[in-house]
């Protein structure tokens, strides 16, 4: 994941604008995870929470904080910065924000979600406090990526549920099917979405390394 954005140390769970105006944001649905974010419409629809205050000596539970748009000092958060950019999207005033989206599915692993645009933001009670939520629409737009980079950011065309990553990864040994390879995989459509292949069933998915990926393309082997 690191090497895909650059060989970027991602700290956060929220970047805005990481690199090539791209932003990048890390989510999970695994149980205990800290944010609720979740998945709608068979995948198209991501609504990811914003994430909270600091813990330090003047806050103990962050959890017990309203998520916050700026710093003390006027700063925006990311948060502010994610939020902004979605109302201007919203008034015209610019295009959609391009977010790609990791998501956790086991501990040290990360999968690629895809490229999504952030087309709407908004805050909402949850228990005593106020969250952001974000929503991302998963898109098909392509976007410039830095000659010097392999090509290893293939576009993802419908999420896989993590559930049905989970059941691959632990099937295929976290390898690549074809070379054993397990760096820069990638969750496959045996038979691509495109031309009706399911996300919804694990006969249907394999775990192909970025090369063997790139290689298949739409083709049904």
């Amino acid at each position: 994941m690191c090497q895909l954005e650059g060989n970027t140390s991602l700290q956060r769970g929220m970047n805005y604008r990481l690199h090539h105006n791209v932003s990048v944001v890390l989510m999970s649905q695994r149980r205990g995870a800290p944010y609720e974010d979740r998945v709608e419409e068979n995948g198209k629809i991501l609504i990811y929470e914003g994430h909270d205050v600091p813990k330090s000596s003047a806050v103990t539970n962050p959890k017990e904080q309203d998520q916050q748009a700026a710093t003390a000092s006027g700063t925006p958060t990311q948060n502010g910065l994610f939020f902004q950019a979605a109302k201007h999207s919203k008034q015209k005033k610019q295009t959609p924000e391009l977010v790609r989206v990791y998501e956790k599915i086991k501990q040290s692993i990360w999968v690629y979600n895809g490229l999504f645009q952030l087309i709407d933001a908004w805050q909402e009670k949850s228990g005593p406090r106020k969250v952001f939520k974000f929503k991302l629409e998963l898109t098909d737009k392509d976007f410039e990526i830095k000659k010097e980079q392999q090509p290893t950011q293939l576009p993802h065309e419908r999420l896989i549920p993590s559930s049905i990553k989970l059941e691959v990864w632990k099937r295929d040994g976290g390898r690549c099917v074809i070379c054993g390879n397990d760096q820069n995989l990638h969750f496959d459509h045996i038979i691509p979405f495109s031309r009706g292949g399911s996300s919804l069933v694990a006969d249907n998915i394999q775990l192909l390394c970025a090369k063997h990926n790139l290689l298949k393309r739409d083709k049904i082997q």
